[in-house]
């Protein structure tokens, strides 16, 4: 479970940086509603894994 929730947290975080990459309504203060989804499921599963990690 942990290596699956690595492997998820990993994407997220690739996703997250490809979108900010290429979006030209994404900025490092704002970001469309897409790029907020993106970053708002990074930030829930690097949460997870870190809090896994913890134990």
């Amino acid at each position: 479970m942990a290596d699956d929730l690595y492997a998820r947290y990993m994407k997220a975080a690739a996703a997250n940086r490809a979108h900010g990459a290429t979006c030209s309504r994404c900025s490092p203060g704002a970001r469309c509603e897409v790029g907020q989804h993106l970053e708002a499921e990074f930030a829930r599963l690097q949460d997870a894994y870190l809090k896994k990690k913890k134990r």
